[in-house]
């Protein structure tokens, strides 16, 4: 079976990558005895996913999947963009998911466009000097109240318009595959499979 180390010590993340990597045993880098915490601070998506997989391929020297993910809103200007796992932090605390949620909610009272879109960029470090970056996006709505038990992070404000539903209210398998990251994934697999 083939191995890949996640660049996240994340628990709801490497659950995902599981689902989405049907076949490849997904390892974060604390099941090989790496303490691994990466700065998130580059100004793109690549930048942070990028980073993270090549720091760690550098470790571990296995391949190692980067991700670098965020919501982006578009009466927030795109943010909170690369920030959104950092969003509302005064550089002592990071907020918690609800508290997140709930910042994202208050700025956005009384706004009428409430378009937003997710972004996932996976990078899949190899060795020195070969890998493979994907990016995708889905496009939505933030909803006027938190949805949904069956996500994380943003997910229970994501509200797909075509559905009616937020992306947390969505049974796994569909969210898989409406998903930022679902997308990405499969792009990022579809070229795995095809690699020699």
């Amino acid at each position: 079976m083939m191995e890949l180390l996640l660049a996240s010590n994340n628990d709801h993340k490497h659950a995902e990558f599981v689902r989405l990597f049907p076949g490849v045993r997904i390892v974060r880098p604390r099941e090989i005895g790496v303490d691994f915490d990466f700065a998130e601070d580059g100004a793109s998506f690549l930048a942070n996913a990028f980073g993270k997989a090549r720091a760690l391929q550098e470790i571990a020297h296995r391949p190692v999947i980067g991700d670098d993910s965020g919501l982006c809103v578009a009466a927030l200007g795109g943010g909170p963009g690369v920030r959104s796992s950092r969003y509302g932090s005064d550089g002592t605390r990071k907020l918690e998911t609800p508290e997140r949620n709930a910042l994202l909610l208050s700025r956005l009272r009384g706004a009428a466009d409430r378009r937003a879109f997710f972004v996932c960029c996976l990078v899949l470090a190899m060795e020195d000097e070969r890998f493979i970056a994907v990016q995708e996006t889905v496009h939505g709505e933030i909803a006027d109240s938190p949805r949904g038990a069956n996500g994380f992070g943003y997910d229970p404000l994501f509200l797909l318009p075509d559905r009616g539903l937020t992306i947390a209210e969505l049974p796994e398998a569909e969210k898989d595959l409406v998903s930022h990251r679902g997308r990405a994934a499969r792009r990022l697999r579809a070229m795995l499979d095809g690699m020699p």
